[in-house]
């Protein structure tokens, strides 16, 4: 059995169906080999044809005889038993870049939610789609394949068939999709870098994630942008896209975002810093992370497309009064 993971909460499964269980119906087959997921969430994916055998679709009914491939990809980190279906659509306003047959590219504000959990079962991104392009409640998730913090703003991809959902959850687990962001960060570098560190579950809290030698790959790429003193904007490349991945890295070599309410610690004013700085800094309470960039190859055409979002209005004035007032030594 080969079992996959990454922190986009996608798992990949390929599974042979042993011998043992021929003559009995396909889902009865897929709930014994899988009992993480529920039988009725399994009977789900096989009637949208997200569980292939061999290569194609089976109906649930369909008798295995042993022998078979089974190959899907499952996207988790929420109740395995909720549908898409249950979540209501709103008539949010949404930045949407691109769209086509295939894909909506998405610019997300800071402060929008990506999914429904507890405390947020409305007005988030996935409510939002649904409005938009009733054809995602047939689709996982509709269509999110990867996530962006609360806090954090910028680029998103979101897959409007099956085709493409399947196609991109591959992309993203095989490290072919291109992502690029903005960050400020406290302190100052004297060149770019690479941070190569495994990240997993904080020991003692949960919402949390940390550098520990348990937890799976995670690699950052960074470069320097623009410097500033005490500050310096860097651009940053994923090359895995583990859970708050960015912030978990720059905190961990004593650089962390600017704004960031959960890794960067109590906030550090420099000293001699003007008043304009010091008000700029205390009001920016978010994360300084911006998805300015997103590479991917077309699921259908199988082109290579570039995307850029703008830097949003409180990240620019951050920017801009750290220029004014915290220039180059």
């Amino acid at each position: 059995m080969q079992r996959m993971k990454n922190s986009m909460d996608i798992e990949k499964h390929q599974q042979l169906i042993p011998e043992e269980l021929a003559g009995l119906r396909f889902d009865q087959a897929l709930s014994k080999l899988f009992p993480d997921y529920s039988r009725s969430r399994l009977q789900q994916w096989v009637k949208k044809g997200l569980i292939q055998v061999d290569g194609v679709s089976w109906r649930c009914k369909d008798k295995v005889s042993g022998g078979e491939l089974i190959d899907f990809c499952a996207i988790t980190g929420q109740d395995k038993d909720t549908t898409e279906n249950e979540f209501s659509a709103e008539d949010l306003k949404l930045d949407i870049i691109y769209q086509d047959d295939a894909i909506i590219i998405i610019n997300k504000p800071a402060g929008l939610v990506v999914h429904p959990a507890a405390g947020n079962w409305s007005g988030t991104l996935l409510n939002g789609l649904l409005y938009h392009f009733p054809e995602l409640h047939e689709i996982p998730r509709a269509g999110i394949v990867h996530r962006l913090d609360k806090l954090t703003s910028g680029l998103m991809v979101v897959a409007r068939t099956l085709k493409s959902h399947y196609s991109l959850v591959n992309a993203l687990q095989e490290r072919s999709v291109g992502r690029e962001y903005l960050a400020v960060v406290q302190g100052t570098l004297i060149a770019g870098g690479t941070v190569d560190k495994p990240i997993g579950r904080h020991p003692t809290d949960r919402k949390r994630m940390a550098v520990k030698g348990s937890g799976k790959e995670a690699i950052t790429h960074y470069r320097i942008e623009q410097r500033f003193r005490d500050f310096m904007l860097l651009r940053v490349k994923l090359e895995t896209g583990r859970t708050h991945q960015i912030r978990v890295h720059m905190a961990s070599i004593n650089h962390p975002l600017v704004g960031d309410p959960v890794y960067r610690g109590r906030l550090c004013i420099p000293a001699k810093s003007e008043e304009p700085l010091v008000a700029a800094l205390k009001v920016f309470r978010r994360q300084a992370l911006h998805a300015q960039r997103l590479i991917l190859l077309h699921p259908h055409s199988g082109e290579e497309m570039s995307f850029t979002a703008p830097i949003p209005a409180d990240f620019k004035e951050l920017l801009k009064v750290l220029e004014e007032y915290s220039p180059p030594d």
